[in-house]
């Protein structure tokens, strides 16, 4: 085997377990019948002999021999394959469950099931079963023993999914060897059992102090805080500059306290629903996040600063989080990815792994229940997106809500979800700490070896009903009557240490004492409880006064010259040939030869933002090319398949530009996009959905985050979304981006909602966008985008429409309303409809000056004065009518009703022009569609037109 070993042209070289075996089963029936063996194998036989023969010279190596005895030949195979099983199924037997409630499955590492004994197991060389054996493992039997110890421990291993053969041994090497399992002196045992008693103290105190308020205790997981310090440690100590945490509710108040180091007595304020928000945080916490609405305190996330003396090592974070449970995981690598790069320079931007990293820790009812849990994982690996590995923590209370777990999932462990994606888990026993902290070593070094996702599945129970007010023993007696009897684990390594003389059992209390006595005079520092709060809870002025004015314009010269840059690339690149004659036709735009569409306009203005140094982040479902083949952002040669990216290579860009075709999920890839923007607040980050009602996928991204996040966590966000939006016959699922709901949820200038009808006005909203990332006013951006508009002639720009003006809210029909004394009928209406009704004008022959059209492009926040100024202007103004594809009970109506009533001068009546109430969003056949779509335009501009029906 040695002589093997040093031969790499041997094909033996690298078999061992059950592949060795295998070949070794093969060997034996090639011996009695060479003919029967695949003719492949039969000559590597004839060419190497078997594993055993290893020299070039084919000379047998007399370190071992293999048995002539052929009854000692099926030893050996049995022997490496209990091996291999004992690597594969020793998890089902091991010592994972604090309770003991769990039978253990040990059938498949028995000797009797491989008809062995102890005997013939020590005639086994160790090579066969084990490569790397630890010193005191001399013979086989050793070997099998080491094994079943490593295996079926308190913590239990399972990579056998993964497929890589260098990760594979890198884990069977590092569990077998325990080189990740550190003796800890006797000063890290004691600080360790005095971190238990923190957490454990905290706990306690909360709940005989607090009685009957929520706190989701973490008891029965304590080994979570000490887990978590752990690999912060670790991680910091490798140079890792940024730890960003993803949490549900259980735990979260004590990783705040012991982790993020929130100081107690604003925890105890916010149970104690007195003042806080002025109380000056512990050296090293930076604050938590408040908006003026605020939070209930297991939502709430916090920001630590960890330092060495006066200077800043690492910056820990803990996401907010609303009920929503695993929504935060994306969002939290999406925080990771944005501390991983740099954005200075132009191309893609540079990304360092090793900068940041991200704990997610999941519930165990949770993680193989919610669907984002798999979508953030499927984000693990993808260019755009990876992380260069997270770390899953599954804080396992073995139990939901009340629901067991054969009630909540289908696989025997809650860790299984991982499997697909090829992610090696780890499942331990919370009730030994030293174990936990060994878990958290090996996941990190392993993160930090292979750049890819770890799981450790933390098993332990709940103390407590769900939020200490529920009684468990109603729904879970069985479970309950075990907890009510089981000691805590700060208790149990209390035992331990003073068994081993660490630690006397009068020290152990007094540390459980001076905690109590710490906790109190915290609780004691706490203002009394504010009998008149504060109910108005007003946003702050530069959130309620809008946005400023800002000049969006470019100059001529600059954008002619960047319109240029952009058409050129290298001459041995071959574009489509077809494509490179369409994105040709943009030379000579600002010439008079052609006019701009969407896509070039929005190309430029991409470029232009580069030029002004701020970086941009775009990701969608196709995006690169764009649903409707309009944007071809990323150029693919013809010949050759390489990519080229024209915003690359922009003279004087400051930044750096991205653009990823994202995967087919929704809700993942918004939280992403989010959590990047909000850590890279300097970066435009634009999300863009295949068809606007796909947005509905991230329906909780929308309701709990992005439209609220800042009144609820003062967490600022400029994320624009694009949904493209329009009735065209497509059906109703491709027809509306929801525009409703955005409206619905509008309120404290939380966001804009544009409907935007030429891509000049979509040039300079998104310049706006770039303008206020890092303004105060800053929010985010949802546009509802066309679809055929994207190269329709009357949505189309000039030149001049970019170089002059800016972004207006509220646009004029050219050539209307000139007249304004005979002006009886303004029509306002958004987006798609309004060219719609601009084509029609263009065919009509009457004369039309009685009618004015306006297009409201930004509807919230809704311009109201500027309407009110507009309708001002027409002293015989008869009647308003919005007019708008949606039925009746969606689209912007209801929104802008009570605003256009608000806005219309006495004795004008405001008026609905449109689709009726419907409980879907369009029609399905295309004819139906056209017939209502020309009734709706030519009643909004026919004067004598009998009006339909709109219940």
């Amino acid at each position: 085997m040695r002589q093997q070993a040093s031969n790499q042209n041997n094909p033996w070289h690298d078999l061992n377990g059950f592949n060795l075996g295998y070949v070794m089963e093969v060997f034996e029936q090639f011996q009695q019948d060479p003919e029967s063996v695949d003719p492949e194998l039969k000559a590597l036989f004839e060419q190497w002999g078997p594993p055993s023969e290893s020299s070039e010279t084919g000379q047998r190596d007399a370190s071992y021999e293999l048995p002539t005895n052929p009854s000692m030949f099926n030893k050996i195979v049995s022997a490496v394959k209990l091996a291999d099983n004992i690597r594969a199924y020793g998890h089902l037997a091991a010592d994972i469950y604090p309770l003991n409630d769990r039978e253990k499955d040990t059938r498949r590492i028995e000797l009797s099931q491989y008809d062995l004994t102890e005997e013939e197991l020590k005639n086994v060389p160790i090579e066969f079963l084990m490569a790397d054996a630890p010193a005191h493992v001399k013979n086989g039997l050793d070997a099998i023993n080491h094994l079943k110890n490593v295996y079926t421990n308190k913590l239990a291993f399972e990579f056998h999914h993964v497929h890589d053969l260098e990760e594979k041994n890198w884990l069977r090497k590092t569990a077998e060897t325990g080189s990740f399992f550190r003796d800890l002196s006797q000063d890290e045992k004691k600080a360790l059992l005095k971190r238990l008693s923190e957490v454990e103290g905290f706990e306690k105190f909360v709940h005989r102090t607090f009685v009957g308020q929520k706190r989701f205790s973490i008891e029965g997981l304590d080994t979570l805080v000490p887990l978590i310090d752990e690999m912060i440690g670790n991680s910091v100590q490798s140079g890792t500059r940024t730890v960003n945490i993803g949490m549900a509710h259980r735990g979260r108040l004590n990783v705040l306290a012991h982790v993020l180091e929130k100081p107690y007595e604003k925890i105890f304020a916010e149970f104690q629903h007195a003042p806080n928000k002025d109380m000056i945080p512990s050296e090293g916490s930076t604050g938590i996040t408040y908006g003026w609405t605020g939070d209930v305190k297991y939502h709430l996330g916090g920001d630590r600063e960890l330092k060495k003396g006066d200077t800043a090592r690492a910056r820990i974070t803990l996401a907010n989080n609303p009920s929503h449970l695993e929504v935060a995981s994306p969002i939290v690598a999406g925080y990771t990815r944005a501390a991983q790069e740099d954005r200075n320079a132009p191309g893609v931007p540079v990304q360092e792994g090793s900068k940041s990293f991200a704990i997610l820790i999941h519930g165990d009812a949770a993680f193989p229940g919610q669907g984002v849990v798999p979508e953030t994982m499927n984000l693990s690996g993808l260019k755009g997106f990876n992380t260069k590995g997270s770390i899953h923590i599954i804080a396992n209370n073995m139990i939901g809500f009340t629901t067991e777990s054969y009630d909540s999932r289908s696989t025997m462990y809650a860790s299984d979800t991982a499997k697909g994606f090829e992610i090696p888990i780890l499942h331990v026993n919370a009730d030994d700490p030293e174990a936990c902290l060994a878990a958290a070593f090996f996941a990190y070094e392993y993160r930090k070896a292979f750049k890819k996702d770890f799981v450790i599945d933390l098993i332990g129970y709940r103390r407590f009903g769900h939020n200490e007010m529920d009684e468990p023993m109603v729904t879970n007696p069985m479970m309950y009557k075990l907890v009510h009897k089981h000691p805590t684990v700060r208790a149990l390594y209390a035992e331990k240490l003073v068994s081993e003389g660490v630690i006397s059992a009068d020290e152990a209390a007094k540390m459980e004492q001076d905690i109590q006595d710490m906790l109190q005079a915290a609780f004691d520092k706490v203002p009394a409880k504010e009998e008149n709060p504060d109910t108005t809870m007003e946003p702050p002025e530069d959130v309620a006064k809008g946005l400023p004015v800002i000049d969006t314009s470019v100059a001529e010269e600059d954008i002619r010259n960047l319109n240029s840059q952009l058409l050129k690339w290298p001459e041995n690149f071959s574009p489509f040939k077809k494509l490179e004659r369409i994105l040709k036709r943009r030379e000579n735009v600002f010439d008079g030869n052609g006019k701009i569409d969407w896509a070039h306009a929005e190309t430029l203005a991409f470029g232009s933002i580069l030029k002004d140094g701020t970086p941009i982040r775009f990701t969608g479902q196709d995006s690169q090319r764009g649903t409707f083949a309009q944007r071809h952002l990323v150029l693919h040669d013809e010949k050759t398949g390489e990519e080229l990216l024209p915003l690359h290579h922009i003279d004087d860009a400051k930044a750096s530009f991205v653009v990823y075709n994202s995967p087919l999920t929704e809700g993942a890839v918004v939280g992403f996009e989010y959590g990047y923007n909000v850590f890279a607040p300097e970066t435009l980050v634009i999300w863009e959905a295949q068809f606007g009602d796909f947005s509905n996928v991230a329906q909780v991204m929308f309701d709990q985050f992005i439209s609220s996040g800042r009144a609820k966590w003062g967490q600022k966000s400029g994320l624009v979304m694009l949904l493209p939006h329009g009735y065209e016959g497509q059906g109703p699922e491709h027809s509306s981006a929801r525009m409703e709901r955005f409206l619905q949820m509008g309120a404290e200038n939380n966001w804009t909602v544009a409907n935007l009808s030429t891509a000049g006005q979509y040039f300079h909203i998104l310049r706006r966008q770039a303008a206020i990332l890092q303004k105060e006013e800053v929010r985010p951006l949802i546009i509802m985008t066309p679809k055929y508009l994207l190269r329709h002639p009357l949505a189309s720009a000039e030149g001049a429409d970019l170089v002059n003006g800016g972004f207006q809210p509220v646009l004029e029909q050219p050539g209307m309303g000139q007249e304004a004394d005979k002006v009886e009928r303004i029509v306002l209406g958004s987006g798609k409809v309004m060219i719609d009704i601009a084509d029609q004008l263009k065919e009509t022959e009457d004369s039309m000056d009685w009618l004015h059209v306006l297009r409201v492009e930004e509807i919230y926040p809704f311009p109201l004065e500027i309407i009110r100024e507009k309708f001002a202007k027409y002293k015989n103004l008869k009647e308003i009518i919005w007019v708008q594809e949606e039925p009746k009970n969606m689209g912007g109506w209801t929104f802008v009703e009570p605003r256009l009533c608000e806005a219309a001068p006495n004795g004008v009546k405001v008026e609905y022009v449109g689709r009726r109430r419907r409980s879907s969003p369009a029609e399905g056949d295309p004819i139906v569609h056209r017939k209502e779509q020309a009734r709706i335009v030519n009643e909004a501009i026919t004067r004598t037109a009998q009006k339909a029906l709109t219940r």
